[in-house]
């Protein structure tokens, strides 16, 4: 199979350009003075890309068993589909539930009260990340994870490259969403397999990260849904923020080891639930 690779480094500061140079002459590289985001990032490359699928592959992930040419051979038997996802594990081999669906008040309702937890197998409580699903089949879904994604070139013509209003999670929703409203198809093979390094589920997200998760929906909401639809997500989002402020509270209070964390914590979710009411712009944290 012919193929190019083009790298896009987002400002690295780890000599990883450097070694890119010399290492591998034949790869295309674009070097950013500053992390312009997810979305932007592969945007630079898809511009240049020649080739009939273009593939989005993150760095921190490891190709197994010719899981490209899988997804390529899956994509040329399923003419009308715009995206192909594969399954996608942790570095113990374990599942990591990839694909999802779309952003809706009865999903944030959801996740606000961690019903899902209490009831994973669920269809109903688990719907928003399918967490009943194995992944062990070949379907049709809303939404497969940016980590790995091959998109049809000829679908990207329609549907145009991703918004760069998205700087950090919520691009490849939004995506998705597009393609889906343009009659293409989101498709999910498990034949294919990677692992992905850097996408092991944490104990603990970061505030920042996850108020920056949460301002990536409520643009998607707004964009795509009515201006009613978008202030009752901004409410939901405020009650999940403020719903995590007394076990922090309590947490900080009970732990000596962890108490100046866990009050920094209580306090960044404080300012966020209040933040939320105001839309993703008051949610977003600044570029570096």
């Amino acid at each position: 199979m012919d193929f190019e690779v083009i790298v896009i480094d987002n400002a690295s500061t780890d000599g990883s350009a450097g070694m890119i140079n010399k290492e591998f002459p034949q790869v295309v590289l674009i070097g950013n003075s500053q992390n312009r985001g997810f979305a932007a990032a592969n945007n630079q490359g898809m511009a240049i890309a020649k080739g009939r699928y273009v593939l989005l592959l993150n760095s921190d992930t490891i190709v197994l068993d010719q899981a490209i040419d899988k997804v390529v051979d899956f994509a040329n038997s399923h003419l009308k589909t715009g995206i192909v996802g594969c399954r996608v594990l942790n570095p113990d081999m374990t599942l990591q539930p990839t694909c999802f669906m779309f952003p809706s008040l009865v999903n944030l309702l959801l996740s606000s009260t961690y019903l899902y937890k209490i009831f994973p197998h669920s269809k109903f409580f688990g719907r928003e990340r399918m967490w009943w699903w194995d992944r062990n089949d070949i379907r049709e879904v809303d939404v497969v994870t940016g980590c790995f994604m091959l998109v049809r070139r000829e679908a990207i013509e329609q549907v145009g490259l991703m918004d760069e209003q998205f700087f950090m999670y919520g691009e490849e929703t939004d995506w998705c969403y597009r393609f889906k409203q343009a009659g293409w198809k989101i498709m999910f093979t498990p034949d294919a397999e990677i692992i992905h390094l850097g996408g092991a589920s944490s104990k603990r997200m970061r505030p920042e990260m996850l108020m920056q998760l949460r301002a990536s929906i409520l643009l998607f909401l707004r964009k795509h849904r009515s201006m009613a639809y978008y202030s009752a997500a901004c409410l939901l989002v405020s009650i999940f923020f403020l719903l995590r402020v007394p076990y922090w509270t309590f947490h900080s209070l009970a732990s000596h080891t962890t108490r100046h964390a866990d009050w920094q914590t209580a306090t960044a979710y404080l300012v966020a639930g209040f933040r939320a009411i105001l839309g993703y712009r008051a949610l977003r944290f600044r570029r570096n």
